[in-house]
């Protein structure tokens, strides 16, 4: 099938497909092959990753569900020390299920918010607007489909209250320390004095847990990565043959990186129709798909220090694998 965007496409629509195309063939063309983890959160790869998320190797999900689900009156009543009325704003909500927990205990205790979830996922935002509602009678929800910086930049010209943000399951190690860094110096830009992170990590422990985390038994991360592929072949009409990549993960216990790649089994040449170019792969040439970045707690400390951030309080998992911590601006 022939996926051209045509005339009667939307101009934003049209805008989005060149920009994925733009990116894709940069990052396949680039002397080391990668592509933007944001890309894989299509229609499938939702599914995929809620299917990550509950397979038994896959432990941040439940350290960080513990935490929200068993810790959240202490929670709430660290963000009401601070102000009562406010606007909840998560940044890659998925379906929202760790989150649901502490937004329905602030809906117990009256607190006035609305909540703004941010996902780069369109399927995502529109099942959240549809559902939630109906799971939490009386939340007041406004969801905004797009990149995060940008929609925070629209949250902001839609209310002037102040923030509490949620960056949850260790979202911020799916990035080299160099960019969370970056990363957290610009969302300071898009915050006032007093303004709350919700940020959660996950921590260093017995490499193996990690790497099997990342390299479950049914295959759901692998189908992960290759989903990519997958939607490059439909949307941007090339004609990847998946089954002439593996997927291959890595984990560094010193450094704390690990690290996923599809791997090229064969000599090949795959041909993308939308950018009207041929990528060349050799046999056993590496596509870096993402990066999960593991931290000790002084590091966490050591990155909100460094960017001006206070670090208010700690909330870990029975374990102690994982942490959600509150950073004041």
């Amino acid at each position: 099938m022939n996926n051209y965007p045509d005339i009667t496409k939307s101009s934003e629509t049209k805008n989005k497909l060149s920009i994925f195309c733009e990116d894709i063939f940069c990052g396949l063309t680039a002397t080391a092959k990668y592509l933007d983890s944001k890309y894989f959160y299509d229609v499938a790869g939702d599914k995929l990753f809620q299917q990550i998320m509950h397979s038994p190797e896959y432990y941040p999900t439940n350290c960080e569900l513990e935490i929200l689900s068993q810790q959240t009156d202490q929670i709430v009543a660290e963000i009401q020390g601070h102000f009562n009325s406010f606007d909840l704003i998560e940044l890659g909500a998925g379906d929202a299920l760790k989150s649901s927990h502490l937004l329905h205990n602030l809906l117990q205790k009256n607190n006035p918010f609305t909540y703004f979830p941010i996902d780069i996922s369109k399927n995502v935002i529109t099942t959240l607007s549809n559902q939630l509602p109906d799971r939490l009678p009386g939340l007041n929800i406004q969801g905004l489909n797009g990149e995060y910086f940008e929609m925070l930049t629209r949250a902001n010209s839609i209310s002037n209250k102040n923030k509490v943000v949620l960056f949850l399951g260790s979202n911020i190690g799916n990035m080299f320390p160099a960019d969370a860094e970056r990363f957290c110096l610009k969302l300071k830009e898009h915050l006032l004095p007093g303004d709350l992170l919700f940020i959660g990590f996950d921590l260093k422990k017995n490499p193996k847990v990690i790497l099997d985390a990342y390299n479950d038994k049914q295959g759901f991360t692998r189908d992960f990565n290759l989903n990519l592929l997958n939607r490059i072949n439909t949307e941007l009409d090339a004609d990847f043959n998946l089954a002439n990549f593996q997927h291959y993960p890595t984990y560094d216990p010193q450094t704390g990186a690990c690290k996923s790649y599809l791997v090229s089994t064969e000599d090949q040449q795959v041909y993308i129709a939308q950018a009207d170019k041929y990528i060349n792969f050799a046999e056993n040439e590496c596509i870096y798909m993402e990066i999960s970045q593991k931290y000790t707690l002084q590091q966490t400390l050591e990155l909100a220090q460094k960017i001006g951030f206070t670090p208010i309080t700690h909330f870990f998992d029975s374990k102690k694998w994982f942490v959600d911590s509150i950073w004041k601006c």
